[in-house]
């Protein structure tokens, strides 16, 4: 039995998916999902866990991962734990990700991280689809390009992970297949729409929407961090990982607008 977190999610829900395609079984857990599973509510950890051998961790923006619940997972029988985390979490100072490794790591289970650089879906699913309704995406990143991968290829590299063996011990970086701005990023999806998509890239734009709170002015700090740090190289983990190379921005932005994902 493989335990997913999240299964309601992004990522979770393609793991979900991808282990049951190659017959695995899957215990999908989420607030509003099969298995019901909360981090603030410890008293929904143990039917999840309860003879889980793997478990896929992932958990909502800001909620941090309970070190208690690994060990509780550990504790009941799983062998393998890995991890979804984020590219560049020393340099943003995200503390919340980078416990949740040390936990993994300190879990006692063959962990494995993935390390995955900003997802194509959060345009479609996630924050930015409501910018791109309205026509103008926020994000203080200047020019500096990233690498978005594609959740579905964090979902093939996770099933690996989860199933097969070399992956123990191992902290994979996942990107998609090229480094694009996000300027770059929203006229992609902008030309498959087939209107104008504006992108603001300046601190001064983000503090401006957001406010002089110190929470806007720390996350300009973080995110000027990012940009200081320069342009996200490519990794070719997917492919070494899956056999496969990963999805190219262009096609999932052709794809999901061809489904209506910005009507």
């Amino acid at each position: 039995m493989i335990l997913v977190l999240g299964a309601t999610g992004s990522t979770g829900r393609r793991v979900a998916e991808t282990l049951r395609a190659q017959g695995h079984p899957v215990r999908a857990a989420s607030r509003r999902g099969e298995t019901p599973f909360d981090w603030s509510e410890p008293g929904t950890w143990e039917a999840a866990v309860a003879g889980a051998s793997a478990v896929y961790v992932t958990a909502p923006d800001g909620t941090p991962v309970d070190p208690a619940f690994v060990s509780l997972a550990v504790a009941r029988g799983a062998e393998r734990v890995v991890l979804l985390s984020g590219s560049a979490a020393e340099v943003m100072g995200d503390e919340r990700l980078l416990a949740a490794e040390r936990a993994v790591r300190d879990s006692g289970a063959a962990w494995t991280i993935l390390r995955s650089s900003w997802f194509h879906q959060n345009f479609d699913e996630g924050p930015f689809r409501p910018a791109i309704l309205s026509g103008e995406v926020l994000m203080p990143l200047g020019d500096v390009r990233q690498a978005f991968v594609d959740t579905g290829d964090i979902a093939a590299v996770a099933a690996a992970a989860l199933t097969g063996d070399g992956h123990a011990g191992r902290t994979y970086e996942l990107t998609g297949p090229d480094s694009l701005s996000f300027g770059e990023a929203v006229e992609i999806i902008g030309r498959s729409i087939g209107r104008e998509v504006r992108y603001l890239g300046g601190d001064e734009d983000y503090i401006a929407a957001h406010g002089f709170s110190g929470q806007s002015i720390q996350a300009a700090k973080a995110f000027g961090a990012l940009r200081a740090l320069g342009d996200q190289p490519v990794a070719d983990t997917v492919r070494e990982v899956t056999g496969r190379p990963p999805r190219p921005f262009e096609d999932y932005a052709r794809e999901a607008a061809a489904r209506g994902a910005w009507h």
